[in-house]
């Protein structure tokens, strides 16, 4: 039992960080301050709601490279970009489908990912000398294409309005 309780340490720890980063996050407003002058910033810009999904795309997609976990992620990021965007008039589904575009096209290079060590282990049974350097080279182009496809499809489908599902409008 001593043992994996120590195995289990470094995860504790983990958690324990995050729970003080999100409980001082909470408890200073700085979320909900960054969100406001921020959604200011950008309504007296004037940038077009596009811009603003791009830019969260590839802010998502940088970041999904150091934090592997997508609910993590989402954990950090949503209580600034979701009030954000609402006080620029989008849904938090729609922040949320375009966040989703990010996380899921850039999973298959974070390095940081278990999955990583497991799929590079794959790749070893074929390829002996393939290292992390192979498995990038391979996984980038199709990771490229399903960021560019779900962006263009997404910007196709944002423009008619359409819903993202039952109830739930996209603009």
């Amino acid at each position: 039992m001593a043992a994996g309780v120590r195995d289990l340490a470094p995860v504790a720890m983990l958690f324990f960080a995050a729970a003080q980063f999100l409980a001082y996050f909470r408890w200073t407003g700085i979320g909900d301050v960054v969100a406001i002058r921020g959604a200011a910033v950008l309504d007296a810009a004037g940038v077009h709601p596009v811009l603003l999904f791009v830019g969260m795309i590839v802010f998502a997609a940088a970041l999904n490279l150091l934090i592997t976990s997508g609910s993590a992620q989402w954990t950090l990021i949503a209580p600034v970009l979701v009030p954000m965007f609402m006080l620029l008039d989008v849904p938090p589904e729609t922040t949320q489908a375009v966040y989703r575009i990010a996380d899921s096209s850039t999973n298959v290079i974070g390095p940081m990912s278990p999955y990583f060590v497991m799929v590079l282990g794959f790749l070893q049974r074929c390829r002996r000398d393939a290292g992390i350097g192979t498995l990038i080279a391979l996984t980038l182009p199709l990771c490229l294409t399903i960021l560019v496809g779900w962006t263009l499809l997404f910007l196709g489908w944002w423009p008619l309005g359409l819903p993202l599902g039952p109830g739930t409008p996209v603009r």
